[in-house]
């Protein structure tokens, strides 16, 4: 039995070192180029296969770095790559584009305070009855995203210094600092002064009860890596980002194309494109929630989103600088009332420290409105 496993362990090993290799490889003879529609499907195979690896290489990164710096490595790495992408489609789009920071951004804030907080509390509680997490540092998370949130993608519905939902160049440069500098606090407060408030609750026995406090969840994993193995699988897992990105703006003609056959919203390229690139944190946040570190998932989901606004609004500031046409940030009515209950339920979610199936799907309801609303607004 320790012989077969010990051969998946290669398999995996071996097909997560060549995955992320031949992904760049499809990506740099597809770039640039008109390609046919087989080759679409190829890509998107390599996507995938880019994708799976990622989570790979994340969690033996992770494990090597411990928590809470393994969520903000991947959360980080895949948010960088994510301001690439924008900024990259926001060009090549021209005006139609101009909303397409706010779509995306929206979009990952909805997918991670919803989606993968509802999917990992729905397998925490399905194993453990309830799910157990630190209020404390969950709640400074969420304060934290919706006052990213709010800052940035409602206020300038509101304003009026100048016409539409934008805002004015201070209002603008505000925004920006208030962004980065909120992140980067946060940050500090996660790694640094109260790095306690952000690591694996203990839990024993079927209902989840607390063990009096926390611990990093080493014993549940395999030995630790070597720097040099960490050091690998930081290389493959920018690689495979860098492949899951790329690919996804190959990709990116192909879903516009079913959108205007489709006579959807524009708006829904900018939700598949945030599903496509939170697809390896949705991944990893799942499985460590059904290892009963819930605490894991959650880092990542709320770092995730306070990453996406905290690095795009002032990554696209700048940028503004130089994109022709308007930037589109405030959201629409719809959006907002979205928004507003999504941090109302996630507070009452975070408040208590614990958590339910009930609580897993009122947070999935949610997700299923955004995407509905997103399709038929």
């Amino acid at each position: 039995m320790k012989s077969v496993n010990l051969f998946f362990r290669r398999l995996a090993t071996t097909w997560a070192t060549t995955a992320p290799i031949l992904a760049v490889i499809v990506l740099a003879l597809a770039w640039g180029r008109t390609i046919p529609p087989l080759i679409v499907a190829i890509a998107a195979i390599f996507l995938a296969a880019a994708v799976l690896a990622a989570v790979h290489h994340a969690e033996v990164i992770a494990h090597r770095v411990g928590e809470p710096f393994g969520s903000l490595v991947l959360a980080v790495a895949v948010t960088v790559i994510e301001v690439a992408l924008i900024i990259s489609l926001t060009v090549s789009g021209g005006p139609a584009a101009s909303s397409l920071a706010r779509d995306t951004v929206f979009a990952a804030v909805m997918i991670t305070c919803n989606g993968i907080v509802g999917l990992s509390l729905l397998m925490a509680a399905l194993r453990r009855r309830v799910a157990v997490f630190n209020a404390e540092g969950t709640g400074g998370a969420l304060a934290t995203v919706a006052t990213l949130a709010t800052l940035s993608l409602v206020l300038p519905a509101f304003t009026t210094t100048v016409p539409g939902p934008a805002f004015a160049p201070a209002q603008l440069a505000f925004a920006a600092v208030a962004s980065i500098t909120l992140y980067g606090l946060f940050v500090l407060t996660q790694t640094i002064r109260h790095r306690e408030y952000f690591l694996p609750v203990e839990t024993t026995g079927e209902r989840g009860g607390k063990q009096g406090g926390s611990h990093g969840g080493e014993a549940e994993h395999a030995d630790l890596s070597s720097n040099r193995a960490a050091m690998v699988s930081l290389a493959l897992l920018l690689a495979a980002l860098i492949a899951v990105v790329g690919l996804a703006k190959i990709e990116a003609p192909a879903i516009e194309t079913v959108v205007r056959t489709a006579r959807l919203p524009q708006a829904v390229v900018g939700v598949v494109i945030a599903l496509l690139v939170l697809l390896p944190e949705t991944l990893a946040a799942v499985r460590a929630a059904r290892r009963a570190r819930v605490q894991v998932s959650l880092n990542l989901a709320f770092g995730s989103a306070m990453a996406s606004i905290g690095l795009t609004i002032p990554t696209i500031a700048a940028a503004s600088l130089w994109l022709e046409g308007p930037l589109l940030l405030g959201l629409g009515p719809t959006h907002i009332v979205l928004l507003g209950l999504t941090v109302v339920v996630a507070t009452l979610t975070v408040v208590p420290g614990r958590a339910t199936l009930l609580q897993a799907g009122v947070h999935l309801t949610l997700f299923a409105a955004f995407l509905l609303l997103a399709v038929s607004p």
